[in-house]
């Protein structure tokens, strides 16, 4: 199934885990999170998310940022010069799609010139 306005990187690179945890991290990025709610808040399933996090630990996407109880936590590495450019190209296609939106809803909207007698 399809979202009718899906989160702005997976609108760009499809359905794949790391767009979708991308997508949340990037959305959400001034919060932390436990692996098991960034698994359900982005929609991947949990061995899927175990399968692509060594990635986003490879390039440093994310980092961890506190522990509670056993459970640690990590947010968007903002400081990465990746997360940083993953989040301007995230920036661009909402403002992409945003501006063809207004056009399209303005062609709609257009009036018809007014005719001034001669």
């Amino acid at each position: 199934m399809s979202e009718a306005n899906p989160p702005v990187l997976r609108r760009l690179f499809g359905d794949s885990a790391i767009a979708k945890v991308l997508d949340f991290l990037t959305l959400y990025r001034e919060f932390d999170y436990p692996k098991t709610e960034i698994s359900q808040n982005s929609e991947v399933a949990w061995k899927t998310l175990y399968r692509v996090w060594p990635i986003l630990e490879k390039y440093e996407l994310v980092k961890p940022t506190r522990r509670i109880g056993r459970a640690e936590l990590f947010k968007l590495n903002t400081e990465n010069p990746i997360a940083k450019a993953l989040s301007a190209l995230a920036h661009e296609v909402a403002k992409f799609d945003a501006d063809k939106i207004v056009k399209e809803e303005l062609a709609k909207a257009e009036v018809p010139p007014i005719s001034t007698g001669s």
